[in-house]
């Protein structure tokens, strides 16, 4: 296992744990404040999952816009903060009972539940862009540096590219092609140019 996936699973670990807490918290507290004020039974248990399940499809919606590199509709931002506002709300209602220090302690595993729940969302954008990355700085830079990397490719795999195609589709003229050859050909035959 290397660094860079040791730190993600870690990141991952860490944060789901938080996540599964401060969430089964501030359901518990929704859950109190919702029976407080009349629903109850199969309602009242899934009342409370319509909160922070709000966020939880907000940050799809904008996790899946940024891994298109495209810019989120505003309704997303919106359901978003009304997510957090609401989840935030609820607990410190929860809380109110016990003065002003047990609001604040209720209200903490909602902050806890977003911040974590968007930690996460880093990671995974994170993991998204490591592979657009790592194709970028693999990609030739001009013609010739293409030319070289397709020839060499298919030289590899014992059927190289004819004079007539590098020349057709890189441009090359036919002495760049020629040294081209000769350098990738003695090469992958073990001599040095």
């Amino acid at each position: 296992m290397t660094g860079d996936t040791a730190i993600r699973r870690t990141t991952i670990a860490a944060v789901a744990v938080v996540a599964v807490v401060a969430g089964w918290v501030s359901y518990r507290h929704a859950l109190h404040v919702v029976s407080q004020h009349g629903e109850t039974g199969w309602l009242g248990r899934a009342y409370p999952l319509t909160i922070d399940g709000l966020i939880v499809a907000a940050s799809m919606v904008l996790l899946t816009a940024a891994r298109q590199r495209a810019r989120a509709h505003w309704l997303a931002y919106f359901a978003l903060a009304l997510g957090i506002t609401a989840t935030i709300a609820v607990n410190v209602a929860a809380g109110l009972a016990y003065g002003p220090a047990g609001a604040v302690i209720a209200a903490w595993p909602a902050p806890a539940l977003v911040i974590s729940f968007e930690l996460l969302m880093i990671v995974v954008r994170s993991l998204a862009a490591a592979p657009a990355a790592q194709f970028a700085s693999a990609v030739p830079g001009d013609a010739e540096s293409a030319a070289r990397a397709a020839l060499t490719a298919s030289v590899a795999a014992s059927n190289p590219i004819s004079q007539r195609q590098l020349i057709e589709r890189f441009g090359l003229s036919r002495t760049a092609e020629r040294k081209l050859r000769a350098e990738v050909l003695a090469s992958a035959n073990g001599h040095s140019t």
